[in-house]
């Protein structure tokens, strides 16, 4: 059963509207992974995980546990306001996330937003990445109206220019010296991925959310 099917399933039962995801994100489920909201639970988790490897090409993550239960609270703040979503990335078989998948809003109204991920070096090449990142674009486009997704990668992050290559964005542009990182300025390109193109060409028949 796919978002839009189960979704509609979900509102005539009482138990969940698309607005619904201010006060609490469903919980999306893909082969061999669900996504939920971050929990006080997954601050050591995502401690551990994301290290310094993993975050070399984005914002330095919390570096303390506290940090990341600070950061979680925020989340769920920026959420309730209706202008951010993060999303923990639970694979099968385990109770914290792993990494997570944020998205939020560059315009009132999240027609037009920004993504970012991060995910532990353990699940690198396992496909849970790929299979979380398309249920949450068919979340965001198909659930909360987002009509321009658009993300912003180093040039020298060969492997998160790859991943959006795969999941369907196209490159637009260059973004010169403009992320600054320990004191140096990257280039950067810029993706997009627009709801129409979503629709015709990467709906996922896989994805379903309660």
């Amino acid at each position: 059963m796919d978002v839009i099917t189960q979704l509609a399933a979900s509102i005539g039962s009482g138990t969940t509207t698309a607005s619904d995801w201010r006060r609490q994100l469903p919980v999306l489920r893909a082969a061999g992974v669900s996504l939920r909201e971050l929990r006080p639970t997954d601050a050591a988790s995502l401690k551990a995980l994301l290290t310094a490897d993993v975050t070399r090409f984005i914002s330095p993550p919390p570096s303390t546990v506290e940090g990341f239960e600070r950061f979680i609270a925020w989340t769920r703040h920026e959420q309730n306001c209706g202008r951010y979503i993060c999303f923990g990335i639970v694979p099968e078989g385990c109770e914290d996330a792993v990494g997570i998948i944020q998205v939020r809003q560059l315009e009132a109204g999240f027609a037009t937003a920004e993504w970012g991920f991060a995910i532990g070096r353990p699940y690198w090449g396992t496909g849970v990445f790929q299979a979380a990142a398309v249920a949450v674009m068919q979340f965001v486009f198909e659930c909360v109206g987002v009509h321009r997704l658009e993300a912003r990668a180093a040039i020298a992050n060969g492997r998160g220019n790859a991943a959006l290559r795969k999941l369907g964005a196209t490159s637009e542009g260059l973004l010169r010296k403009s992320f600054l990182r320990n004191g140096q300025y990257h280039d950067q390109v810029l993706w997009a991925i627009v709801a129409d193109e979503w629709v015709v060409s990467r709906r996922s028949e896989y994805v379903s959310i309660n």
